[in-house]
């Protein structure tokens, strides 16, 4: 039976303002050409996600024909996809995600390239489950965690990643547990929200902020949107008539939101959970990449593989941190703040 035609959402003006109007761009294998001009134009297409650094991923990670691989953030899949072409058909990979609605969309659109169960097994599980994953599959000779939040999180709207757009301030990465941010936000006194400011993101305005949105809600209010947030980080910077005080604000926005959605989702408890577990999914020789995107994440990368490789677990690790080329953060600027660290599982069990 042919599949039903849908007519597309209507908007007013020449384009799309809206991201459920964007019929283009939310189906960018479609719009090939769309999407690649917008793409050499520096801008990443709405809905959909550009891997990163892949090049010096598939060269660290060194994928031979009859591997078993594991991708813990599967996102878009477009790692996976680059690493499914180095299995040759031989092999398998199992790719993780935490969000629900995502590794649906990416386990269909991987089929429809011609992966299917034989290749490729989508898991929706925490990487912080790595060890149980590995007990049910078995060990694996490579292994990729990108850490960064998926494009298709921040554009959306309805998930609350972005100061951009407005829109209920949710930053689960996975919408259907725990508690959505601004319920999270009425837990916390005055101190907690400054100390995770601090903490997660270095935001050097983490006490007048905090102050802000303290007295917001001590008056009975709820940050419940995108919006409300960025309006109390306004009032809480210097106000001045410095022309440059907009990309203050953007700047520091983009800080607080990361910060909060860090404590949302444990994302360093999970973390450190997956570091410690790392090395015992891996077979004898096995290789593991990860992707940062912030220092916090770094430095808790660089801390365990540096203790690991010091206590012979890690047979070799990066010495100095991967950064991606100019050319790539040019055409991705999402990019220009990636950090990649790599480390070999020594082959003595």
């Amino acid at each position: 039976m042919a599949e039903e035609h849908k007519r597309r959402k209507r908007y007013s003006g020449k384009y799309p303002k809206h991201f459920d109007e964007k019929y283009k761009e939310l189906h960018p294998e479609q719009y090939a050409g769309i999407i690649e001009h917008r793409i050499k134009k520096g801008a990443t297409p709405a809905g959909m996600h550009i891997s990163i650094m892949v090049d010096e991923c598939l060269e660290h990670l060194e994928i031979i024909p009859g591997d078993q691989g594991l991708d813990c953030t599967l996102g878009y899949g477009g790692h996976t996809r680059h690493m499914l072409e180095k299995l040759e058909g031989k092999g398998h990979i199992y790719g993780l995600d935490v969000d629900a609605i995502e590794i649906e969309k990416t386990k269909e659109r991987l089929s429809k390239l011609g992966y299917g169960q034989d290749i490729f097994t989508a898991i929706h599980t925490n990487f912080r489950n790595i060890d149980k994953v590995a007990e049910e599959y078995g060990k694996f000779d490579f292994v990729l965690a990108d850490l960064g939040v998926s494009s298709m999180q921040i554009d959306n709207p309805e998930r609350g990643f972005s100061y951009k757009a407005n829109g209920p301030l949710d930053l689960r990465l996975d919408p259907t547990k725990g508690i959505p941010a601004s319920e999270y936000l009425k837990t916390l006194s005055k101190w907690d929200i400054e100390h995770i400011l601090s903490e997660n993101s270095d935001e050097p305005y983490a006490s007048e902020i905090a102050k802000t949105i303290d007295s917001y809600q001590k008056s009975g209010m709820t940050i419940d949107t995108t919006s409300l947030l960025y309006k109390i980080i306004d009032k809480s910077l210097p106000h001045d008539s410095d022309s440059r005080r907009k990309d203050l604000i953007n700047k520091t926005a983009a800080r607080v939101f990361q910060a909060i959605r860090i404590e949302v989702n444990q994302e360093f408890e999970v973390l450190y959970e997956f570091m410690d577990k790392l090395p015992t999914v891996l077979k004898p020789g096995g290789r593991a990449v990860i992707l940062t995107f912030h220092s916090g994440e770094d430095r808790i990368v660089k801390k365990s593989f540096k203790e690991m490789k010091n206590l012979g677990i890690y047979s070799d690790v990066a010495r100095n941190v991967i950064r991606p080329t100019s050319e790539e953060c040019h055409r991705n600027p999402r990019a220009k703040s990636t950090k990649l660290r790599w480390a070999i599982k020594s082959c003595k069990e």
